[in-house]
């Protein structure tokens, strides 16, 4: 699979927060944050900053999910991205 152009193949990965004071926030409220986490499978052709395996931020209101080899991943464009880790 090969993403063209600024596109990114993502998977996201669902998380628990621990926050300074110890209050554990579950998935139902992670995902009422803006920002998601997701490691880059696959960067497109035109991406030069972001490479598989980085684990980044992006916007949760970008891209799209569609179902490659039975498995479902996320499409966002490299604008998408806010934070590399």
């Amino acid at each position: 699979m090969k993403p063209i152009g600024k596109y990114i193949v993502i998977k996201t990965i669902e998380e628990e927060i621990e926050t300074s004071s110890g209050l554990l926030l579950s998935a139902d409220d992670v995902s009422a944050m803006r920002y998601k986490k997701g490691r880059v499978i696959e960067p497109g052709s035109d991406v030069s900053v972001i490479k598989s395996e980085d684990v980044i931020y992006y916007d949760k209101n970008s891209g799209f999910t569609m179902m490659i080899n039975d498995e479902s991943y996320t499409i966002i464009q490299e604008g998408n991205v806010v934070v590399v880790i």
